[in-house]
């Protein structure tokens, strides 16, 4: 059957994965495809979704897709992501922007050196400690070091918005039963996650080669969002337990759905999309000698041994003189 659908976008035509919006999260709706937009369809009526200039897609309980609206969101360069009820739960993701191998490529380099391993998470600990010297210090004492600091914002979160804090508790499959400030907290830090991973997937990274993390397929997504809870999804958990306290409404059962419209609110003030992808370039390249566009470009390539790349889509069977056939 002939295919007379439109044609796919080409990788300069989309939006940059640091010029779009974080994330849009959708239940209980039909997603449909209305000529080149997304459709989200539910009883009060149909709404057009800008998917091209959405970092991420949430499908929670009770969405459905068509096979139209799954061809537009990946034509686009959005990251679908499947998560369970309250938007707590990671299932799945579908295609994202990424075309180039490049930072995965200078990824698994670096991960799998334990030189270079230990260098870029001694990054990452620095970006957290700014203005202190860590250079001497080894991953137990750099842990160490972490956890104090997150107890310190812990303690100091709660005396600043004057909510009770005991400890961290949640129970993974029973959200509602901690109290407010942990499921505010598992909601906010559930977000930095997703919007972490939108981006780790986007630039073409794996977000399972971690260098801190290790042992889980979303490890790096878990070393990169570490490096802005202290700023985004902590102090606002707090903020928001500490808002319905004063209105006597912080044992209501949408904790969760209010804490995500205010880290929605926060990673487009804070501008995080961009600084997660310059972060993450950053730690992954050494130098800025290859030009921004070379992560764009939707090229295939094949290996030629050693550091040599030669076109793909081209037959390099030749015959020489005795009627043989060797590839250049």
């Amino acid at each position: 059957m002939m295919n007379t659908g439109m044609p796919p976008s080409k990788p300069q035509q989309l939006h940059r994965a640091d010029n779009r919006v974080s994330f849009l999260y959708l239940e209980h709706c039909t997603l449909g495809r209305d000529g080149g937009a997304l459709t989200a369809t539910d009883e009060q009526g149909v709404v057009h979704v800008p998917v091209a200039a959405l970092s991420v897609l949430f499908l929670g309980p009770g969405t459905r897709l068509t096979h139209q609206a799954v061809s537009v969101v990946a034509d686009s360069g959005c990251s679908l992501v499947w998560v369970g009820e309250e938007g707590v739960r990671y299932y799945a993701h579908g295609r994202s922007i990424a075309r180039s191998d490049k930072l995965l490529v200078k990824q698994a380099e670096k991960v799998s050196n334990r030189k270079s391993r230990m260098s870029v998470a001694r990054a990452m600990y620095a970006m957290r400690f700014p203005g202190e010297d860590t250079a001497g210090l080894n991953m137990q004492q750099l842990r160490g070091k972490e956890g104090a600091r997150v107890r310190r914002i812990y303690r100091e979160s709660s005396e600043k918005y004057k909510v009770d804090w005991h400890r961290r508790i949640y129970d993974p499959n029973d959200f509602f039963a901690s109290d407010p400030i942990n499921q505010a907290l598992s909601a906010a830090h559930t977000c930095l996650y997703g919007l972490c991973h939108s981006v780790i997937a986007a630039l073409g990274c794996s977000p399972g080669l971690g260098f801190i993390h290790t042992g889980h397929d979303r490890a790096f997504v878990y070393d990169i969002a570490d490096l802005y809870k202290a700023e985004t999804s902590i102090p606002l958990a707090f903020q928001v337990v500490a808002d319905l306290n004063k209105t006597g409404r912080a044992e209501i059962s949408d904790v969760a759905s209010i804490t995500r419209r205010a880290m929605r609110d926060e990673f487009r003030q804070l501008r995080l999309v961009e600084r997660v992808a310059e972060d993450l370039k950053t730690l992954l390249i050494d130098d800025d000698a290859s030009p921004t566009e070379d992560f764009w470009a939707d090229i295939i390539q094949l290996w030629d041994g050693g550091d040599r790349q030669v076109a793909g889509g081209t037959n390099y069977e030749q015959s020489d003189e005795q009627g043989e056939f060797t590839s250049e």
